[in-house]
């Protein structure tokens, strides 16, 4: 997760991490990917079940009855171990979590714990009553998936009114005091909506935005076609940054991140380096204290038949089941061929990543999209579009 609005525009210093003494359950939330002990901010996938057909879910929910799903006191046992354990969130997700019945139970039960709790959802079924109840619950924040403006996203949603509907979600979530974010996977069809849905951001006030870089897992697997070149990937992230930078100007400033390939920390560095060195240092060393990517680290996923993997999209890979240990006893047995190695996967990544200048601050990117094209764990992550010469260490 990189930190646009952060770091380009300079709303986060290195000093406001230090003040909150770089721990995970004292920094706020914005400033969690900044932490020093990594606790793991645990992505739930409580049901599969989804009210939409999307064409790149990494579920590959749908609206049907699935049967292995935890139990309400099999979950509340897992709030229990990941509360005890130090987790500082748990984000409630799917398929479409507000389709589990008990997921406000479970909600009001993982702030009676003290995590705080977070939801990513499709949008379409946050009315205004649900938006009351989930901001009196103590809801920390709604997370709302966009796939580009209204036509665009109908048709990778695959539900005539989906885009309406997650409008009138967004604006019931704000209404109810609710903190909301949107969520955009970047894809060939969508990127050029990409400067439209900064103007949405800036017509409805939402405060908060990210941008995913396509993992092809899941249903995602037919959209090889949509993924931007290594020069698309450069333009596009020129626009987000001067898209952010239009929206400062003017006097706004939302926080914009983008996720899921870390080579975007190195290349808004290069950027600032040439635009604005004394700002550029001050980067360099927030960029060390993120870490690039944190799968198995600082990021893990409970699906829900309760499988615990090392992240939301690599569902090939288990490392273990809450039914049969806790997950805090999974994620600490570095014994685990897979997870023993992410915990310090600079060692294992080959390729140009084992000889890039950049390895401290990306960790080898994002290792389920390797393993994904390439068929290999700890081999060069395709997506990272940073040429020869900008990853060259230093004679």
């Amino acid at each position: 997760m990189i930190g646009i609005s952060k770091l380009y525009m300079g709303s986060v210093e290195e000093s406001d991490v230090l003040r909150y003494g770089c721990r995970s359950d004292q920094l706020p939330s914005h400033l969690l990917q900044f932490s020093e002990d990594k606790k793991p901010v645990v992505v739930f996938n409580c049901t599969r079940r989804c009210n939409l057909k999307c064409v790149h879910c990494y579920s590959d929910s749908e609206n049907i009855d699935y049967t292995d799903e935890l139990t309400t006191d099999e979950a509340r046992r897992v709030i229990d171990d990941l509360s005890d354990f130090g987790a500082p969130v748990l984000l409630f997700s799917g398929g479409e979590p507000l389709m589990r019945p008990d997921v406000e139970e479970l909600i009001g039960y993982a702030r009676e714990r003290g995590l705080r709790a977070v939801i990513s959802t499709n949008g379409t079924l946050i009315t205004k009553e649900r938006a009351r109840r989930l901001g009196d619950l103590g809801l920390s924040y709604v997370g709302v998936s966009l796939d580009g403006l209204e036509k665009t996203h109908d048709t990778f949603r695959r539900v005539p009114g989906a885009f309406k509907k997650a409008l009138e979600g967004i604006r019931n979530s704000m209404a109810a005091g609710i903190k909301v974010g949107l969520r955009l996977t970047i894809n060939r069809a969508n990127r050029e909506e990409i400067p439209g849905i900064f103007r949405l951001l800036e017509e409805e006030n939402v405060p908060r935005i990210c941008f995913y870089h396509l993992v092809v897992t899941g249903r995602g697997t037919s959209l090889h076609d949509a993924l931007l070149t290594h020069e698309e990937t450069r333009e596009t992230l020129d626009i987000i940054i001067d898209e952010t930078k239009r929206l400062f100007d003017h006097g706004l400033e939302p926080e914009v991140l983008t996720v899921d390939n870390h080579a975007d920390g190195p290349y808004l560095y290069l950027r600032l380096l040439r635009e604005d060195p004394e700002r550029a240092d001050e980067v360099l060393r927030l960029l060390m204290r993120n870490r690039g990517n944190s799968s198995g680290v600082g990021i893990g996923c409970i699906s829900w038949d309760g499988t615990v993997y090392a992240d939301q999209f690599w569902r090939n890979r288990p490392l273990g089941s809450v039914r049969e240990r806790p997950f805090s006893a999974i994620w600490t047995d570095t014994d685990h061929p897979l997870l023993g190695r992410l915990k310090d996967k600079k060692n294992y990544v080959t390729g140009r990543c084992a000889t890039c200048r950049w390895l401290d601050i990306c960790a080898g990117n994002f290792r389920a999209r390797a393993e994904a094209m390439t068929g290999d764990t700890w081999a060069s992550d395709p997506a990272c579009y940073l040429t020869d010469e900008e990853i060259k260490k230093p004679a």
